[in-house]
C-alpha cells in the first residue's frame, strides 16, 4: 500500500485530471503507470516529466536492447520491484539476451558477446556504484556511441533513478505483484 493515496477520477482536481488525460493519451498502452500515479499529486510537475521520459525512452539513439539494460541495471540497483516487472518484458522484446537479464536482476556481472553491451554495462554500473564513470568506460562509450548517445544513456539512468526513488520512497513496492528481485548480498 503505498505512503501516498492513488488519485480516482473522483479525488482529482481539474488540473490533475487535465494532467492525468494528457499523459494517457501520450501513452503507447493508454495506462498511467504507477510513478505518474504517484506524481499526479503535483500535476505542474508530472506533465513536464512524462514528456522528459518518453523523449528519453522512444526517441534515443541506442539500440532498444540496450536502453532497457540501463533501465533493469537502475533497477537492481535500487531495488525497484516495479521498475524492474515494467521494464523486464520490453527488454526481452527489445533483444537483450536472457543470460544477462538474469545475471542483472541477482547481481552479478553477465557474460558478454559483444562490446557494445558490455560498455554500455559498465558505464552504467559504474555511475551507480561511484557516482562518476572512469575515463577508459566513457571513452568506450563515447567512440561507439558518440556525444548524443553518451549523454541520452547519462539522462536515461538519471530519469530511471527518478522514478525508483519516487517508487521506493511512497513504498508502491512491486504493485501486488510477486517481487521478482532478490536481495542481494
Amino acid at each position: 500500500m503505498p505512503r501516498i493515496p492513488l488519485l480516482t477520477e473522483s479525488t482529482m482536481t481539474p488540473e490533475q485530471k487535465r494532467v492525468h488525460d494528457f499523459v494517457k493519451g501520450r501513452s503507447r498502452d493508454k495506462h498511467v503507470g504507477a510513478p505518474y500515479q504517484l506524481a499526479l499529486h503535483c500535476p505542474e510537475f508530472l506533465e513536464r516529466w512524462q514528456q522528459v521520459g518518453e523523449t528519453l525512452r522512444y526517441y534515443n539513439s541506442l539500440p532498444p536492447a540496450l536502453s532497457e539494460m540501463a533501465i533493469l541495471i537502475t533497477a537492481r540497483h535500487t531495488s525497484c520491484q516495479y521498475e524492474w516487472i515494467a521494464h523486464e518484458p520490453h527488454a526481452c522484446k527489445g533483444g537483450l539476451p536472457d543470460s544477462i537479464i538474469q545475471a542483472i536482476r541477482h547481481g552479478k556481472r553477465p557474460l558478454f558477446d559483444d562490446r557494445d553491451t558490455e560498455s554500455v554495462y559498465d558505464y552504467c554500473i559504474e555511475a551507480h556504484e561511484t557516482h562518476f564513470v572512469s575515463n577508459a568506460t566513457y571513452q568506450r562509450v563515447l567512440d561507439r556511441f558518440g556525444i548524443k548517445g553518451t549523454v541520452e544513456l547519462t539522462a536515461l539512468i538519471g530519469h530511471y533513478a527518478m522514478i525508483a526513488m519516487m517508487i521506493n520512497a511512497h513504498e508502491f513496492g512491486a504493485g501486488g505483484l510477486e517481487p521478482p528481485l532478490p536481495p542481494v548480498a
